[in-house]
C-alpha cells in the first residue's frame, strides 16, 4: 500500500452526521474496572477500560439520540484509564478523545479532535470517510495538530451484548494428520451460490447453510480457514477510485468480526450471527480457523489517518524509527508495523486470539506476516516474547497454528 495522503471528493460516501458543534452533552460516571479493557454490559450498565501511557485525560464519548456526550473517565490504573455508566447497555455507540502531548517528531500524537476507536471493541460500526476529518495534522503540514473533529468520518465502537446459548458445542479439536483445509473468504464463497437465499449470500449465516456444509463434505474438508474477518475500513485511496477492500488484510478491530459480513437480519449483531455460524459448523463435524492480521494496522504510516491505537498511544502500539520516532518501521509493505515488543500490544494481541477461541469458539488461526511478530531488534527471533507467550499459553497452545513464513525486512523468510 501507498502512503496515505488525503482523498479527493470523486466517489466519496456520506458520511454520518458530525458530532454536534454545540457543547456536548455530558452523564454520570464513576470508577470502573480496570482489568476488563475495552467496553462490557453488566446487565445494570456499562464498564469501558483503556490502555494509555501518555495522556493527561481521557474522554468517553457516547452516541445517544443522534448527539455526542462525554465525559472524562474518572480514574487511572496502571495506565488504563476506566469508568462505569449505569443505565446504557447493547447498541450504544462509544468512542474515546485523548488530551496529551502533541509532538510528532518525538512519536507522540495525541489529538482531542479526533474520535478514537477502542481496540478492545467487540462490535465496530462505520468506516473511514475520505477527506481530512480523520487526519490528526494540517494537510501540508505534518507537524501542525488539526482542529477538524473527525467523530463523523471514523468508525465507531458499538456495546454489545455478548450473552449466547453455545449448548453442547464443543472444538472438533481433529488431529493434524487428520486436517484438510479449505481457504474461504465469508463474501465470495456465497455470493453467487445458487442454493443460498439471496438474502443470506456473501455472509456468515451462508457459510452455515445446509447447502454449504453438504459442499464440503462433499469435497472431503474438514477445516474451513476464512480470509480476515477482523473489522477493517476500506482504504481511502481506493475509494476516491470507486474501489473497496475485498481482501480484509487492513485491520482495525482485532476482536469485532467485521460487521458487513453479517446478514441483513444479523447486521445489528454480527457477533451473535459469527458465533452461530461456529455453531454450525462444529455440529457438522468441521473446524473453523481465522486467517489474522496483527502484524499492523489500518493506520497506514505517518500521513495516515487517526482511527484507533495512534491516537491512543502511539509509541506504546506502534514499531518507530530509531533515531525518527515521527516515522514507522513498516516490515509489512502497509506504513505500519505493530510494536509487539511492547507489554501493552503483546497483551492486545494475546487477548485477542484467547477471546476467539474461548468466547467465538474458533478452533486456530493462520498469522500473516509472522515474521514481524518475532522481530525483537529488527532481526527474527524464533522464541520472541510473542511466540514464547503462544507457547506457554494454556489456551492457545492446544489450538492449530498456522505462519506466514515471510515479511518485507531483513532476512525476513523464515520457512
Amino acid at each position: 500500500m501507498t502512503p496515505r495522503e488525503p482523498a479527493t471528493s470523486r466517489a466519496r460516501p456520506r458520511a454520518r452526521p458530525a458530532a454536534a458543534k454545540a457543547r456536548p452533552q455530558t452523564f454520570s460516571i464513576r470508577a470502573g474496572d480496570p482489568e476488563r479493557l475495552g467496553a462490557h454490559w453488566t446487565g445494570a450498565g456499562t464498564t469501558f477500560a483503556v490502555y494509555s501511557s501518555v495522556a493527561s485525560k481521557v474522554e468517553l464519548c457516547l452516541f445517544l439520540d443522534g448527539r455526542e456526550a462525554r465525559a472524562p473517565l474518572p480514574m487511572r490504573t496502571r495506565h488504563v484509564w476506566h469508568g462505569f455508566v449505569e443505565g446504557i447497555g447493547p447498541g450504544v455507540e462509544y468512542g474515546f478523545r485523548v488530551y496529551g502531548p502533541w509532538q510528532p517528531d518525538a512519536g507522540l500524537r495525541c489529538n482531542p479532535n479526533k474520535l478514537l476507536l477502542d481496540p478492545y471493541a467487540r462490535y465496530v460500526r462505520g468506516d473511514e470517510v475520505p477527506g481530512t476529518a480523520p487526519l490528526p495534522y494540517v494537510p501540508g503540514e505534518s507537524q501542525e495538530m488539526s482542529n477538524e473533529d473527525s467523530a463523523g468520518a471514523v468508525p465507531r465502537g458499538v456495546i454489545a451484548d455478548e450473552t449466547f446459548d453455545w449448548g453442547d458445542d464443543r472444538l472438533p479439536d481433529r488431529a493434524w494428520t487428520d486436517t484438510v483445509i479449505y481457504e474461504a473468504h465469508v463474501k465470495g464463497f456465497s455470493q453467487q451460490h445458487p442454493d443460498i437465499p439471496p438474502e443470506l449470500r456473501g455472509t456468515y449465516a451462508a457459510l452455515a447453510h445446509p447447502a454449504s456444509i453438504e459442499h464440503f463434505h462433499a469435497i472431503g474438508v474438514t477445516a474451513i480457514e476464512l480470509l480476515p474477518v477482523h473489522a477493517f475500513v476500506h482504504d481511502a485511496l481506493l475509494i476516491a477510485r470507486g474501489l473497496r477492500n475485498y481482501w480484509g488484510y487492513n485491520s482495525i478491530g482485532f476482536f469485532a468480526p467485521h460487521a458487513a459480513y453479517a446478514s441483513d437480519a444479523g447486521r445489528g449483531d454480527p457477533v451473535r450471527e459469527f458465533k452461530t455460524m461456529v455453531k454450525a459448523l462444529h455440529a457438522a463435524g468441521l473446524e473453523v480457523l481465522l486467517d489474522v492480521v496483527y502484524n499492523h494496522t489500518a493506520e497506514g504510516n505517518h500521513l495516515g489517518p487517526m482511527i484507533s491505537m495512534r491516537g491512543l498511544d502511539n509509541q506504546a502500539y506502534y514499531r518507530l524509527v530509531d533515531g525518527d520516532p515521527q516515522h514507522y518501521m513498516d516490515y509489512t509493505g502497509t506504513g505500519n508495523s505493530l510494536n509487539v515488543r511492547h507489554p501493552q500490544t503483546l497483551r492486545l494481541i494475546l487477548d485477542s486470539l484467547r477471546y476467539w477461541v474461548t468466547e467465538m469458539h474458533v478452533d486456530g488461526f493462520r498469522f500473516d506476516l509472522a515474521v514481524t511478530l518475532g522481530r525483537a531488534n529488527g532481526h527474527f527471533d524464533g522464541w520472541s516474547s510473542f511466540f514464547a507467550a503462544v507457547q506457554q499459553d494454556p489456551v492457545l497452545r492446544r489450538v492449530k497454528l498456522i505462519a506466514e513464513p515471510w515479511d518485507l525486512g531483513d532476512d525476513g523468510y523464515r520457512l
